[in-house]
């Protein structure tokens, strides 16, 4: 009867290890997360400078330094940050780059 005991424990300390490493080997590492995060924020800061300095005109009628700069902008946002990030990070990032830049910080 102990033996089966013993054979249950090891059973799920086993299955509790396994676990663990499947868990910790399909979350992305807190860091990176981090790094991408930040980096997203820089490309949203430098585009919405490019939008607010033009707000009123549409890309194809930009000066083509900024079109060009503001293309390149967008597609590093699309690869890099709406296919890395959460929702809600990406949301985050909106609004503090928005109230950043209105309260001239």
């Amino acid at each position: 009867m102990t033996s089966i005991i013993w054979f249950a424990m090891g059973i799920v300390v086993a299955s509790a290890l396994l676990g663990s490493l499947v868990l910790g080997f399909l979350t992305p590492p807190i860091s990176s997360v981090i790094t991408l995060q930040e980096k997203c924020e820089k490309i949203a800061k430098e585009g919405f400078q490019i939008h607010a300095s033009y707000p009123d005109l549409q890309l194809d009628q930009l000066p083509t330094g900024d079109m060009n700069r503001l293309m390149y902008l967008d597609e590093m946002w699309i690869k890099d940050c709406v296919s890395g990030l959460s929702a809600e990070s990406i949301f985050n990032i909106v609004q503090k780059v928005e109230h950043d830049f209105y309260t001239g910080q």
